[in-house]
């Protein structure tokens, strides 16, 4: 975030993006959340606690959008994922 609040805006033009495609071509993708559990002695509480990690799936196949994942987790989620 920049100074006042707010985050930056990207002047990012469409036409210079491409799509990521799905099982059969699909370009629909739902978001969801991999959930991971923390140790409490990582966290100084007194016991575990769950981190949410957003990520986009394949809504026809449930698979992971692998670019989605953060990049030390791919190796892991590759096996329920699809390439980006």
């Amino acid at each position: 975030m920049n100074q006042n609040g707010t985050q930056p805006q990207l002047n990012i033009d469409f036409k210079n993006t491409t799509p990521i495609e799905g099982f059969d071509g699909g370009q629909l993708f739902g978001q969801a959340f991999v959930i991971r559990k923390v140790s409490k002695f990582v966290t100084g509480g007194t016991e575990d606690a769950l981190l949410p990690i957003p990520v986009f799936y394949d809504m026809e196949t449930k698979k992971i959008v692998l670019d989605s994942v953060p990049k030390e987790l791919r190796d892991e989620y590759k096996d329920i994922s699809i390439e980006g």
